[in-house]
């Protein structure tokens, strides 16, 4: 991470506020487009592939590779229990580990948990997260609703936790 933890959505900020209907204050009164050229446009880090492994010690081990678009990848390992509420957090510490390589050793992201809830005749996994850089520390909380793989979607949350901040330093570079 090359950007401040709390700098780069300002301008977010002041869109998203704009009432219903009306135009941001950014863009009212002008009628000219800015390009975006190439090194500029918001992109964020890809889920490229996940996997777990149940072992027959009653572990389990996660494995999750992270990708930028220009073909950098990422992979985090994990090792846990195997009971649900073990499985989702050695996923999101997986994927943890893989960001914190992405991080490039500027920030550092800490797992505080992962839980999954009956929600809406669904479930929802939330993690919670710190992310530290320097003496600054920021909390982000992240969710996946799914039917399906729940170690999956503990992964997939902390990426919904971390992707506006990581897209915001990368677009700031």
């Amino acid at each position: 991470m090359v950007c401040a933890l709390g700098g780069g959505a300002s301008r977010e900020l002041a869109e998203s506020r704009a009432p219903y209907g009306a135009e941001p204050p950014s863009r009212r009164g002008s009628t000219a487009t800015m390009p975006n050229p190439p090194d500029m446009r918001r992109e964020r880090i890809r889920f490229a592939d996940f996997s777990m492994e149940r072992l027959p010690n009653g572990r389990c081990q996660a494995h999750v590779v992270l990708a930028w678009s220009d073909g950098r990848q990422f992979t985090g390992d994990a090792n846990g229990l195997a009971s649900s509420a073990g499985e989702l957090r050695c996923a999101a510490q997986a994927c943890v580990a893989a960001l914190t390589q992405a991080a490039d050793g500027s920030g550092k992201f800490v797992l505080l948990g992962a839980k999954e809830v009956r929600a809406f005749d669904a479930h929802v996994v939330i993690v919670s997260l710190e992310a530290k850089q320097g003496k600054e520390t920021k909390h982000l909380v992240g969710s996946v609703l799914t039917e399906t793989d729940l170690a999956r979607a503990a992964a997939l949350a902390v990426l919904n936790a971390t992707n506006r901040l990581l897209g915001n330093c990368l677009f700031m570079r």
